[in-house]
C-alpha cells in the first residue's frame, strides 16, 4: 500500500458531526436483539467493528433491516427475539478484529442452550481472553480456547473460542483489571443466571451497559463500584435509540485544535457520558480552551450529549493517574501527542493495558514520537507501568508507522498535521475499523 502523506496546516477551523459512539452501538444492537419488540437504532456508525456485531447477530437469527443509509451512518431496525430466542448458527461467527463484539457476545452465548464457535481476525487473535472466559466458566458455561503462555510466562487464552451455554448461576466477581468489556460480558450473562450477579470494579469504567440495561427495564442497580443484576425479567424495547457522536473519534480533533495555534472547532452532538469525559478533563488541566454546550437530552436515549468547542491553546504538562486511565484508555495515544507539545513534563501512570490493545500501543507511541523528536520514556511494568513525556516546541516530520492500529494511525496523523515538514504513514486502511470518514473530515477543516 502506498504511504499516506500528511502535510501540516497553519490552523484548522469549522464544524464536524461525528458518527455514533462505537461502545454504545455494540451494546444497543445486542440488547435490542434480546428484547422481544422492534427497536430502531439511529446514527449507527459505518465502521467495521460495529458492522461485525450486526453480522454476528444476523447469524444468530436476529432480523436486522437497513432503513436509512447516510454518508457516515445507518438507521437499522432490529426485530428482537427475546432472551431465549436466538438460534444456533450454522457456521462459526467471524467477529473480525472487534474485541467488543467477541467479549460481549460471549456473555450472551454463555446463557444459550447450544454450542458456538467464534473466530477472530489476525489482530484480535493475539488479544487475551482469559479475563472474560474465567468468570463465565464460574457461572457455568463450558469454554474451549487456544492456550499459550502470555508475555509474562503465565498461561493465557486467545481466539478462536468455542462456548457451550448452560443454566447459569449468579456470582460475585471482583474484576482483577478495570475493563468495561469484561464487566459487560458478565452482566449480559447475568440476564440468564439464577439469582443475583454482582460485579465489583477496582476503578469505575464506562457505564454504557448499565445505562442501556436500565433503558430496557432490566433489574440492575449500581452502588459505588458494585453493579448488581437480577435475572428473570424480559427486556422491554425503548422503541428508538439515537447514538450520540463518538467522543473517542472526536478526541483526535479536540487535540488537533488544542495543539494548533489559531484553530477553532465545533464538535457537534458528542456523547458526554461522565465515564468517558476523561479526555476533556485532562486537556482542560493542560490549559486547553474547551467549552461545552449541553444538548437536548430528549433527543438521545440513556446518554447525555452536547457540542464541544475547542480553540488553539498553549498547553502545559500534566499528570494522569492510574485511576483516570479507564475514562480515557482509548484516547491515551492522542493525549500523549498533546503532551509532546506541552510545556514541561507529563506523566501517564498505570498504562499497562495499552500493551494488549489492537497492537502494543506503548511500543507504537514510543517508536513514532521518538522519530518526531520527542523525549519519551517508559518506566516500570504491568499495573505500575508509566510513560514520561518531555514536551518540545515543535514536532518534526518523519516516516511513521500505524502498526495496523486505527488509533495509532489517527494519532500520528494529528501529530503530523502540526509538525514542521511533511510526514508519511505506512498504512492508514486500519482507520476503517472505527472511523472511516476520519481523513475526509480532516480535509474539511483544513484551510484551502
Amino acid at each position: 500500500m502506498k504511504p499516506f502523506v500528511v502535510r501540516p496546516a497553519p490552523h484548522f477551523r469549522g464544524e464536524l458531526l461525528f458518527p455514533g459512539d462505537k461502545s454504545i452501538t455494540h451494546r444497543a444492537a445486542i440488547l435490542s436483539s434480546l428484547a422481544k419488540d422492534t427497536t430502531i437504532i439511529k446514527n449507527f456508525p459505518k465502521n467495521k467493528d460495529c458492522l461485525a456485531t450486526i453480522e454476528a447477530l444476523k447469524k444468530l437469527g436476529v432480523k436486522i433491516t437497513l432503513k436509512i443509509k447516510k454518508k457516515e451512518s445507518y438507521t437499522f431496525s432490529v426485530s428482537g427475539k427475546g432472551l431465549a430466542g436466538l438460534n444456533k448458527p450454522v457456521s462459526p461467527l467471524f467477529v473480525g478484529d472487534s474485541g467488543t463484539t467477541l467479549r460481549l457476545l460471549l456473555g450472551v452465548l454463555a446463557g444459550q442452550e447450544f454450542k458456538t464457535r467464534l473466530i477472530a481476525g489476525g489482530l484480535l487473535a493475539k488479544r487475551p481472553m482469559l479475563r472474560v472466559n474465567s468468570p463465565l466458566r464460574m457461572m457455568g458455561a463450558t469454554i474451549c480456547a487456544r492456550r499459550r503462555a502470555s508475555g509474562q510466562g503465565q498461561p493465557e487464552e486467545y481466539p478462536p473460542i468455542t462456548i457451550k451455554g448452560a443454566r447459569l448461576k449468579g456470582i460475585t466477581y471482583n474484576l482483577p483489571v478495570a475493563s468495561a468489556q469484561v464487566k459487560s460480558a458478565i452482566l449480559l450473562a447475568g440476564l440468564y443466571a439464577a439469582g443475583k450477579t454482582r460485579v465489583k470494579e477496582p476503578v469505575r469504567t464506562r457505564d454504557h451497559t448499565e445505562r442501556l440495561m436500565k433503558l430496557f427495564k432490566v433489574g440492575i442497580k449500581t452502588k459505588g463500584n458494585t453493579i448488581v443484576i437480577e435475572s428473570g425479567r424480559e427486556l422491554v424495547s425503548p422503541k428508538t435509540i439515537f447514538i450520540p457522536g463518538d467522543i473517542s473519534s472526536a478526541a483526535f480533533f479536540m487535540v488537533l485544535a488544542a495543539i494548533t495555534p489559531h484553530s477553532a472547532l465545533r464538535l457537534k452532538k458528542i456523547g458526554l457520558n461522565p465515564s468517558r469525559c476523561g479526555i476533556i478533563k485532562v486537556l482542560k488541566r493542560m490549559g486547553a480552551d474547551i467549552r461545552i454546550k449541553a444538548g437536548n437530552l430528549r433527543a438521545v436515549v440513556a446518554e447525555p450529549m452536547g457540542d464541544v468547542f475547542v480553540k488553539g491553546s498553549k498547553l502545559k504538562g500534566v499528570t494522569v493517574t492510574r485511576e483516570e486511565i479507564p475514562s480515557l484508555i482509548d484516547e491515551l495515544p492522542v493525549l500523549v501527542v498533546a503532551a509532546s507539545l506541552a510545556e514541561g513534563t507529563s506523566e501517564f501512570q498505570g498504562i499497562g493495558e495499552l500493551r494488549v490493545k489492537e497492537t502494543d500501543r506503548i511500543k507504537s507511541i514510543l517508536f513514532n514520537l521518538r522519530k518526531m523528536g520527542v523525549d519519551i520514556t517508559v518506566y516500570g511494568a504491568g499495573p505500575s507501568e508509566k510513560i514520561i513525556v518531555c514536551g518540545v516546541p515543535r514536532l518534526k516530520g518523519a516516516h511513521l508507522m500505524s502498526f495496523a492500529d486505527h488509533r495509532t494511525a489517527m494519532s500520528m496523523i494529528v501529530a503530523a498535521a502540526s509538525a514542521k515538514g511533511s510526514s508519511s504513514i505506512d498504512d492508514v486502511s486500519c482507520i476503517d475499523k472505527s472511523f472511516p470518514g476520519f481523513i475526509s473530515a480532516l480535509e474539511t477543516i483544513r484551510p484551502h
